[in-house]
């Protein structure tokens, strides 16, 4: 069984990376999770951020993240929120959807957020999604391929290639995972 990881809403913002992370849980590479909370600070952001994208795209896009990954909705962690220590309040719900979930990674770009001696004791740690995917692919080159191809071919307003697909991801921050796709 692929091991549980917990998306931070920061890495689901950008639609390229967001569509990465999907299609890397849907090959089976892992079991990925969210919370509702999570879903809201995303979105809240990408409809506050966005004007230009329309509402109801942003829940359909909302809605079908949640059928294409099964079983991502994490539940019933509100509990343990106040049993946890982190820098910024704001950030407690991710790692107790993590505890709830028995995930492993907390995929976030805000490590620092997330210190190492307060996840220790939970059993968590972070991985900025660069990191995250690099694992991934070296784990099966072939399925994170497969999904960047997969990506080019939704692309249809704009049309995009795999090169542009691999621009996206550069610039949402997977630096090292776009270089070594391009090889």
């Amino acid at each position: 069984m692929p091991f549980v990881v917990v998306y931070d809403a920061n890495v689901l913002y950008p639609s390229t990376l967001r569509d990465l992370l999907i299609r890397v849980a849907i090959a089976g590479l892992v079991q990925a999770k969210w919370t509702e909370q999570i879903l809201d600070e995303t979105f809240g952001n990408l409809a506050v951020n966005r004007p230009d994208l329309d509402p109801h795209r942003l829940a359909r896009t909302r809605e079908l993240m949640g059928k294409a990954v099964r079983d991502c909705l994490v539940t019933g962690y509100e509990p343990l929120i106040e049993a946890i220590t982190l820098p910024d309040p704001g950030d407690r719900h991710v790692l107790a959807a993590a505890v709830k979930a028995h995930a492993e990674v907390v995929v976030t770009f805000n490590g620092k957020d997330f210190p190492a001696d307060c996840l220790a004791p939970w059993g968590v740690e972070t991985k900025h999604p660069d990191d995250f995917l690099l694992d991934q692919f070296h784990l099966d080159a072939v399925a994170v391929h497969l999904a960047v191809q997969a990506i080019a071919s939704t692309r249809r307003q704009p049309p995009e290639d795999i090169a542009d697909v691999l621009d996206h991801l550069e610039s949402n921050g997977a630096v090292r995972t776009a270089a070594v796709l391009r090889r």
